[in-house]
């Protein structure tokens, strides 16, 4: 018989104090009234130079791939896309825009688009630089795969 100050073996032992539930309602919330798409917007615009139009690019291709793409902003500035999980990141520096594959490392790349990140177990990165073309049709490919990888581990 157990004492009542002790948890029962039926029972959680943590069920949590609703916070989780808070941030999944702020981030619902956020994510129906297009905060993190105007600042991914303002981003692109605020960079005005290659980098923006090459981000631009990128989230272009990535709706045109998925049009059930969900757009985050996290980590101080940063374009996430998830669809089931995150699909991937894009990342600008000085010299090049950084697309993280969150889990590049299963995903087949016979175009060969992945050319950073690769000693990971789990990330792939495309390193973008400037006057550098994306192969559309390879990237969609990339980030169709992406999501149903992500899919198939739901």
């Amino acid at each position: 018989m157990s004492r009542p100050s002790e948890p029962s073996q039926d029972k959680k032992i943590n069920p949590g104090d609703g916070r989780e539930d808070m941030k999944k309602r702020k981030n619902d919330a956020s994510q129906r009234n297009g905060a993190p798409s105007r600042l991914i917007d303002a981003r692109i615009k605020e960079l005005g130079d290659w980098r923006g139009e090459t981000l631009s690019r990128i989230r272009s291709l990535i709706k045109q791939a998925d049009p059930g793409v969900t757009e985050e902003w996290k980590w101080r500035g940063v374009p996430v896309w998830y669809h089931d999980g995150m699909i991937c990141t894009g990342e600008t520096y000085k010299n090049v825009v950084k697309v993280t594959f969150a889990k590049g490392a299963q995903l087949e790349d016979p175009s060969k688009l992945f050319n950073s990140s690769l000693e990971g177990n789990a990330r792939r990165a495309i390193d973008l630089h400037e006057g550098d073309k994306v192969n559309d049709s390879a990237f969609k490919a990339l980030i169709r795969d992406a999501v149903a990888l992500n899919k198939s581990a739901s």
